[in-house]
This record gives C-alpha cells, sequence and structure tokens, in this order.
C-alpha cells in the first residue's frame, strides 16, 4: 500500500471520505449541533485549505482513506467503510508517525471522541497511550458572521516517537 500525497481533483472524494466516516463513528456521540455543521461542504473547505498535509491510499481520483498532521499533532485520519480491515489505516498511521518524525516531533499527539472505542483500540494496538482527556474547542462554519466553537471533551492520545536515523557517512 502507497501512500501518496493528495491531489486537488480528489477533494470531492476526499470530503465523501471524511462526511461519512465523521458520521459514522461521531454522529452519535457528539453534541447534535456539531453534527449539523459537519456538512460535506465544510469537509471540502478544510481539505482544501489543508490539501498540502493530506495524504492518501487508493487510485487517484478514488481514495480509499487519508490522513492530515498539523503540527505534533494526527489531525486527521479516516478510511472508507469497505476499506476498514484491510490495514490502510495502519498505513496511514505509520506514514503520519513517520512525517511527524521527520519534522522533529518527539511526541506526538491525537484527539479521540470519548466512545469512538474502534477508534481508541486501533490507536492503542498501534502503540499509542491514553494520557488523560482535555477540551477541545471545535470550530464550527454557521454561515453566519460569528465564529462559533463546541466545546467536547476528548481522550488525548500520544506516542513517543523515534528519530528518523540518519545515513551514516561512507568511508573513504
Amino acid at each position: 500500500m502507497q501512500v501518496r500525497p493528495a491531489d486537488e481533483s480528489e477533494i470531492d472524494e476526499l470530503a465523501r471520505v471524511w462526511f461519512d466516516g465523521w458520521h459514522d463513528a461521531h454522529a452519535r456521540i457528539l453534541p447534535a449541533e456539531l453534527a449539523r455543521v459537519r456538512t460535506r461542504a465544510s469537509f471540502e473547505k478544510r481539505l482544501r485549505a489543508e490539501l498540502d498535509t493530506v495524504r492518501v491510499i487508493g487510485p487517484i481520483g478514488a481514495p480509499l482513506g487519508f490522513c492530515m498532521v498539523k503540527d505534533a499533532e494526527l489531525y486527521q485520519l479516516y478510511v472508507s467503510a469497505p476499506a476498514r480491515g484491510s490495514g490502510i489505516s495502519a498505513a496511514l498511521l505509520a506514514d503520519a508517525e513517520a512525517r511527524l518524525a521527520r519534522n522533529h516531533v518527539e511526541i506526538a499527539w491525537l484527539a479521540c471522541a470519548m466512545g469512538n472505542e474502534r477508534a481508541a483500540r486501533f490507536y492503542e494496538k498501534s502503540g499509542w497511550r491514553r494520557a488523560g482527556t482535555f477540551l477541545s474547542r471545535l470550530g464550527t462554519e454557521t454561515g453566519t458572521s460569528e465564529a462559533k466553537t463546541v466545546d467536547v471533551e476528548v481522550w488525548r492520545y500520544e506516542k513517543r516517537l523515534e528519530a528518523p536515523s540518519r545515513p551514516r557517512p561512507r568511508a573513504e
């Protein structure tokens, strides 16, 4: 499975993967107010803004999953329902961890919605540890001029990353 940068032409399909995955995992456990504003259009907008951080698996035009990193955070990781259990999540996670390590992140972190047991099991199986909880201020786009946030308590997961090995100088 090859992880590659996302192509701009894939934003619509990536937004579908994100929309479907978000609503599948979060709509029942997060505030209804948040679920109402998590539309495909909102995910498309976020993908456009962060496209340079998006990595995908799948043929161009038909991505099966994606991940995004932001500073020291594994910001997003979603896989389409038919591709779950195929190893795509693990490949995307490994790619994100490698990118974070190359950026000299020693301790990576991610937020996981409390109650998203499937994701929590995956992260724990992948060597992440639950470090506690925190209040996440999630932005919403309501179509009005006022910015609004929804506060949600989430699990914080962390993982110590190994610095990438440097090539040894060749003896002449």
